[in-house]
């Protein structure tokens, strides 16, 4: 299926980084600590009471409250909540805070969102959207002159599948342009790599010939030459060659992330892979009082950080600003590179089934380390291949460990065989999905699938009506940050011009209710905060944003445009536009 038009830049446009840094200078954040604020004030006994809002609770009996009000503790606890008249006679000293009439919803958490990978983002090139290789090589010559000789030269973002003609670049593009500066540009699935001869040179082995890594493809030409693309578990050839960028830049980038997250209405992410250093940084941000938001982190593998662990026990902040008891692992690649494990060939490719990252002895192994810890497990898998290979894990693997906590995930399930949609509810795994990704894919995703294949494509309703439960995200930088667009995108399934008429695969289109609760309370499930966070309830966290306009009223192809006015962590207003 194609877009109108042609090479029509997929839906959202994918917010470029550069739009994301005018929104955040636009906004004006909150200090957590800022004296003026309302809840700051000196006492236990303090209490801000916020009204006069239509508050949906996102409670498990979906309770709306027309005209709610919220009494927040100086601690930030919810006191109460209930009609604004009974609220205000009940916490007759408290501090008013009148939102005249603006709805309130629980704080957003993106179960799938790369912090500090977003954060990176911003200290490289911005290639996303780019129409074609020439728009490339503009942007990175304006970046590279803003960096000292010798330096390479990164960005993120390209995507083959926006350009004319759809084919993978290669080496030769960035050689004419940079000859002597390596350069490295990722994908914008985050799962193939576009080096100039410089940047191969780097790898500590001969890239030409016949070997390729397992779970990974080095692309080659006639003569056995590496074309500078490399996929997946290829790409840490030359990756891992890249020296690291400095810690002032990474700490600077990284509160410009957190304050994009905070202005989308953000109060909770789920940062999946990442390793100890990045658990010291999100602890140094802590300590400093400069992390406005939950991460929930996810370890990267089974590597050092499993490791470190399983000896040390979780990772769990007193505040709740961090916690971390999470494991990622990966079974396979991702669609738009054709590196997704298919249990038939690509459409568009014959021969090729995608890349399975580990044998099924190996992925058990894996899984088996995390699940013996504790610890709860998240398995990126998008062909139905892959989704196979994990479910089949779950179900060797759950019965040795009947003290784990559970609550397993699958990361993307993009693609499943129908016959295996009802085993995550039997299983109890939560599919911790996208739903932008379907409508990014949308225009491509028949030709590499076919027609038949689509039935298990993206498929949030046959989902919930098994009885599966759903955690959503973004999967940023990889999509734009903005939860406003996965809403959209769950209960349309079309672009922002409204494309295709009625939806992509309109069978799996999903309410607006259960969209927001993926983003909520059953975010905050998916990890084990449902007593704390996710929903407006007395005795919770006071975790809510406000917004311009009643998300659950509007018509549908306006939700994309509700801006979030203030964002409340913990009884404190961290955002206000």
């Amino acid at each position: 299926m194609k877009a109108p038009g042609g090479d029509r830049s997929r839906w959202f446009a994918r917010s470029t980084l550069a739009a994301l840094v005018a929104l955040t200078a636009a906004c004006r954040p909150q200090a957590d600590h800022d004296p003026d604020q309302p809840g700051a004030v000196e006492g236990d006994a303090a209490v801000t009471l916020v009204s006069n809002a239509r508050v949906y609770t996102m409670d498990a009996g979906g309770t709306m409250i027309e005209s709610g009000a919220l009494a927040l503790s100086s601690a930030g606890e919810i006191l109460g909540i209930g009609d604004s008249g009974s609220m205000a006679e009940a916490f007759a000293g408290a501090e008013q805070v009148d939102l005249a009439g603006r709805t309130v919803l629980p704080g957003l958490i993106d179960t799938h969102g790369h912090l500090y990978g977003l954060a990176l983002a911003y200290t490289q090139a911005d290639l996303v959207g780019a129409a074609n290789t020439m728009e490339v090589m503009e942007r990175l010559r304006r970046f590279a002159a803003t960096l000292p000789d010798g330096d390479w030269l990164l960005g993120r973002g390209w995507d083959q599948n926006d350009w004319p003609e759809q084919m993978f670049p290669d080496r030769e593009d960035l050689d004419a342009e940079f000859p002597d500066r390596p350069v490295w540009l990722v994908r914008i699935d985050g799962h193939a790599g576009w080096a100039n001869s410089a940047a191969l040179a780097q790898a500590d082995q001969d890239l030409s010939g016949a070997w390729q890594p397992q779970g990974g493809s080095i692309h080659r030409d006639e003569s056995g030459e590496a074309t500078g693309i490399l996929v997946d578990k290829a790409m840490e050839l030359v990756a891992g060659t890249i020296p690291p960028p400095s810690a002032e830049l990474v700490d600077a980038a990284l509160d410009r992330a957190l304050q994009t997250l905070l202005s989308l209405g953000l109060t909770g992410v789920h940062d999946p892979g990442v390793n100890r250093s990045v658990v010291a940084l999100y602890e140094a941000k802590i300590g400093s009082g400069a992390l406005p938001l939950r991460v929930y982190a996810m370890a990267d593998g089974a590597g050092a950080t499993l490791d470190w662990l399983c000896a040390e026990g979780a990772v769990a902040d007193p505040g709740g600003r961090l916690v971390m008891r999470s494991v990622k692992l990966y079974a396979d690649g991702a669609l738009g590179s054709r590196g997704a494990a298919l249990l038939g060939d690509y459409s568009d490719e014959r021969g090729n089934q995608g890349l399975l990252f580990l044998t099924d002895t190996e992925l058990q192994e894996q899984m088996r380390r995390a699940m013996s810890c504790g610890l709860q497990l998240g398995v990126h898998a998008i062909g139905d291949r892959g989704n196979r290979q994990v479910l089949d894990a779950y179900a060797a693997l759950l019965p040795e460990f009947p003290d784990n906590p559970g609550r397993h995930r699958v990361e993307h399930a993009q693609l499943l065989h129908p016959g295996d949609i009802p085993r995550f509810a039997e299983l109890g795994v939560i599919a911790a999905m996208q739903p932008v990704h379907a409508t990014s894919d949308m225009y491509w995703a028949e030709d590499r699938l076919g027609p038949s294949r689509l039935a298990g494509a993206y498929a949030w309703r046959s989902l919930l009506q098994s009885g599966a439960r759903l955690a959503f995200g973004s999967d940023f930088p990889v999509e734009a940050v903005n939860p406003m667009l996965g809403i959209y995108a769950a209960v349309t399934r079309q672009d922002l011009s409204g494309w295709p008429a009625g939806g992509w695969q309109a069978q799996e289109r999903i309410t607006r209710e259960a969209a927001i609760r993926a983003f909520t309370l059953d975010g905050a499930y998916a990890a084990f905060m449902e007593e704390e966070v996710g929903s407006l309830e007395t005795g919770k966290r006071a975790d809510f944003i406000v917004l311009d306009r009643d998300v659950m009223r509007v018509p549908a192809d306006e939700i994309p445009q509700v801006r979030v006015l203030q964002t409340w962590v913990d009884g404190r207003r961290v955002f206000e536009r």
